[in-house]
């Protein structure tokens, strides 16, 4: 076979605009591609729903790749062990109720479990906005992380959603942009702090679970972001309440579409 350089950029070129039209309407529209938000896409698409991830970033994994100050072993508590092993990820036994495994065997994990069933992922694209009709979410509104990092006039495109998760992190970007743009126009009340609360590991772990819900119709919020929107406490490098937060939400969801 001769390689011909045109017929390589038409094969890039045709088969992502063609990913990327199929995905223009889904039922469910995942914003950030860490932990949560890679979970929570699995479950959705295991159980035959139309799942589409966006992450701002190149890579897949969000917090996972730091660990604790750059050491990537990964701890999680043992009472999530049957999700782990569900989701394919190798980890060893380590003391008094902890599991061990390092970054790049989760996150190549989650990436393989979500692509097996289906998922469509899309990197270097960022949410700029949310449509809104009829007081509910209903989509997003996207551009290129670049055109969005550098101020660029460049108008972005849209995609339609039953359903949108702010799997954002810390920031809560997604949900920040109802509290900024409906606060005192939407008869729900929304009051989030958006502050997150000094480390607690014990706590945030049980937080991040239980703020993991819809704070909007048609909107969820699950991970991180969850504990930054209700100012739950931090947790620091433990994920075992991160994957337990995006299973939450896809549960909820699907026991509302199917």
């Amino acid at each position: 076979m001769i390689l011909e350089e045109k017929q390589i950029s038409n094969l890039i070129i045709s088969d992502f605009f063609e990913r990327f039209k199929n995905s223009l309407s889904c039922d469910v529209a995942i914003v950030g591609g860490g932990p949560s938000g890679l979970v929570c896409s699995y479950f959705l698409a295991k159980h035959g729903l139309k799942t589409v991830l966006f992450e701002r970033k190149a890579s897949l994994g969000g917090g996972i790749w730091g660990g604790g100050m750059m050491f990537n072993t990964v701890v999680f508590q043992d009472s999530i062990e049957k999700l782990l092993k569900e989701l394919g990820i190798q980890y060893k036994t380590g003391k008094d109720g902890y599991i061990l495994t390092n970054a790049p065997a989760v996150v190549s994990s989650l990436m393989s479990a979500a692509c097996r069933k289906h998922v469509e992922i899309f990197t270097f694209m960022s949410a700029e906005d949310l449509v809104v009709k009829r007081k509910r979410v209903c989509g997003l509104v996207l551009n290129w992380t670049p055109v969005q990092s550098q101020g660029l006039a460049v108008d972005p495109l849209t995609i339609q959603a039953k359903y949108v998760v702010d799997a954002t992190g810390h920031n809560y970007e997604v949900t920040r942009m109802i509290t900024d743009k409906l606060k005192g126009k939407s008869k729900n009340k929304m009051l989030f702090s958006g502050a997150e609360k000094p480390m607690n590991a014990h706590r945030a772990e049980k937080e991040v679970v239980d703020n993991s819900k819809e704070i909007y119709p048609g909107l969820y919020v699950s991970g991180m972001a969850a504990n930054a929107v209700f100012g739950g406490h931090r947790m620091g490098p433990i994920f075992g309440g991160m994957f337990l937060s995006g299973e939450k939400v896809a549960r909820s969801i699907i026991k509302k579409l199917k």
